[in-house]
């Protein structure tokens, strides 16, 4: 549940995957990039290689650490694959959309003198993700595990973001779509959170909604 009572709220922070952006099913376009069809070897293949990467995706620090993080995913797909899947092509096949309702709910809430900041488990390249989403601009600044050593539900995480949004713990509000990331973390670092599920039977089903939990 948000919060009912206490300072005013004066910055929002999302999670990225889930929150403000959704993943486009990979295995389609690594499919069609590899001239097959997406059978169930090929989505294992694939679900292995996410499952790696968001093991280790606070270890892309930088450039040159995300590249190699980026060929450990292409080894790990290749291998669950049978077959050689480069760097180039794997990443072609990972394209993420904003949620329709991210920009305009990130509108309102800026226009409302609000602080945006992204905080999510990614690594260093998730402003370059953001913007080719069309959310560029669109918030105050982005904190990865990568760039702050450490990855949710470490509430570690936040103390950054905090500052980057120049507020307080109890000044700030949480939005993310997992229960045990995304509101433990926020909860352990004195934030309140919302979990946000599009489907319904969460706190909020869409961004629009959080100006609702706001406290002024």
């Amino acid at each position: 549940m948000g919060p009912i009572d206490g300072p005013r709220t004066r910055a929002v922070l999302l999670d990225a995957l889930g929150t403000l952006v959704e993943l486009e099913p990979p295995w389609v376009h690594l499919a069609s990039a590899l001239g097959t069809e997406p059978d169930e070897r090929l989505v294992r293949a694939v679900r292995a290689e996410m499952g790696y990467y968001k093991a280790h995706s606070h270890e892309g620090r930088d450039p040159g650490s995300v590249a190699e993080l980026r060929r450990r995913c292409a080894a790990v797909l290749s291998r669950e694959l049978g077959r050689e899947v480069s760097v180039e092509t794997m990443m072609g096949a990972i394209r993420f959309r904003a949620f329709p309702d991210a920009r305009p709910a990130l509108a309102e809430l800026r226009g409302l003198g609000l602080r945006l900041v992204c905080v999510s488990n990614w690594d260093v390249s998730l402003p370059e993700a953001l913007g080719r989403c069309g959310l560029e601009g669109a918030i105050d600044g982005v904190v990865t595990s990568a760039e702050a050593g450490t990855r949710k539900p470490d509430p570690a995480i936040f103390e950054p973001a905090l500052e980057l949004a120049a507020c307080s713990a109890p000044e700030a509000l949480y939005v993310g779509d997992t229960p045990e990331e995304d509101l433990e973390a926020a909860r352990g670092a004195g934030i309140g959170a919302l979990l946000i599920d599009r489907d319904g039977g969460a706190d909020i089903d869409s961004l629009g909604d959080i100006r609702h939990h706001l406290i002024s």
